[in-house]
């Protein structure tokens, strides 16, 4: 096997190059996701079910990376893996522009997210092979901030096609392109960087139990309840029609504008991560507990307010939590942990998702109260982490 290592110039090339990847890619499922919730409430599904559904598909998603990263560390078929998560992801979205019923369009938002899930970690553990060269917070961050420019192309297409045609169905045609453009473009990559996924194993083929400390499982305990009380988009979005808070086309400019605030948060803070340490996190959880209040009690300028503050939250969650993993954990070990890190926080959200979902039709300040309680209480647990990591 080739077992050729990054310089700190193909490492930053190919980071680059994923990040392009991730650009159309959240084009495709990012401008698929900012409508989700609105195109939900038109075919008949109620707050609750919108809840249910955006957490079930996390759940569903989250969960299944436990078994595709410790595949991916045991057969080492890193890129075999990643190419076929790009795959069943891309397809689910223009397919979204066929249905006519909330429960198919909720089959496709869970397939959706199914084929992040068997991607997420064999990508997560090649963009940390390059971020060993580069650094783990400007790796991760400079990749989510590509990402995230494609995330605000994607709500500004719906929005565009909304506006002028106003079919939700010619809206998720539409995102069709960026979709296919990923499958070109990954493919490429696999071409020009097959060595992103290869790593040289123990001799018995084993990936390392060691690796998962104290410290990582305080660790992934602290993005737990981050993950708890983040209300989804598709229950923000879901929210801003009911409540008529701003026009329908207006909601994925929101969206937008969050992705931005996303791509920037995690630019910011994934310097200081790798210059000042798990810290950098700190801002993100406080930002996280400002987005409810804002998002769900304001009017037309709070909703602002919440979904910048909801996006670069996300973005710190997307881009310095996944970094931090790399630091806690060893190569030969590190999609599994990656798998077991993303379905902790899956569960995590999939249970808020629902419970927040659930209070948003009895009572909406005893949601934000929830979602307040459980942003702040992740302190506890990453204060712990942290001096464990200094020890």
């Amino acid at each position: 096997m080739n077992t050729q290592n990054f310089d700190k110039r193909s490492a930053l090339a190919f980071i680059v190059a994923f990040g392009i990847v991730s650009l159309f890619a959240d084009a495709a499922y990012e401008g698929m996701r900012g409508i989700t919730g609105p195109y939900l409430a038109l075919l008949g599904a109620s707050g609750t079910a919108v809840g249910i559904i955006a957490g079930s598909g996390e759940l569903f998603g989250y969960v299944l990376r436990l078994a595709s990263g410790r595949i991916a560390d045991r057969t080492g078929a890193y890129w075999g893996i990643a190419l076929i998560g790009y795959v069943v992801q891309m397809a689910a979205v223009p397919a979204m522009a066929l249905t006519g019923a909330w429960w198919a369009a909720a089959a496709l938002i869970i397939l959706e997210r199914t084929g992040k899930a068997i991607r997420n970690p064999a990508a997560n553990f090649m963009m940390s092979r390059a971020g060993e060269q580069i650094g783990q917070g400007w790796a991760f961050g400079l990749h989510e901030a590509l990402d995230q420019a494609g995330a605000l192309a994607g709500p500004l297409i719906t929005a565009l096609v909304l506006a002028h045609h106003g079919a939700y169905a010619h809206a998720f045609a539409w995102l069709g392109i960026p979709a296919a453009l990923t499958l070109i473009s990954v493919f490429a990559l696999r071409v020009r960087f097959p060595y992103a996924g290869e790593l040289a194993r123990p001799k018995d083929g084993a990936p390392s139990d060691g690796g998962l400390s104290r410290a990582f499982w305080l660790y992934a305990a602290s993005a737990a309840l981050v993950a708890f009380g983040f209300a989804d988009w598709p229950l923000i979005a879901y929210h801003f029609q009911q409540a008529h808070i701003v026009s329908q086309p207006t909601v994925p400019i929101l969206y937008a504008a969050a992705m931005a605030a996303s791509g920037a948060g995690a630019l910011v803070l994934g310097r200081v991560f790798d210059t000042r340490g798990f810290i950098a996190l700190l801002p993100g959880i406080l930002i996280a507990a400002l987005a409810a209040p804002l998002a769900f009690l304001g009017g037309p300028i709070a909703a602002i307010a919440g979904a910048l503050c909801w996006g670069a939250a996300l973005g710190v969650e997307n881009s310095v939590l996944t970094a931090g993993v790399a630091h806690l954990v060893p190569a030969t070990s590190r999609a599994r942990a990656y798998g077991i890190f993303s379905a902790v926080f899956g569960i995590a959200w999939f249970l808020g998702s629902a419970l927040l979902g659930a209070l948003y039709d009895i009572s909406i300040p005893l949601l934000v109260a929830v979602s307040i309680a459980a942003e702040l209480a992740a302190l506890i647990p990453f204060v712990l982490a942290t001096r464990l990591t200094k020890a």
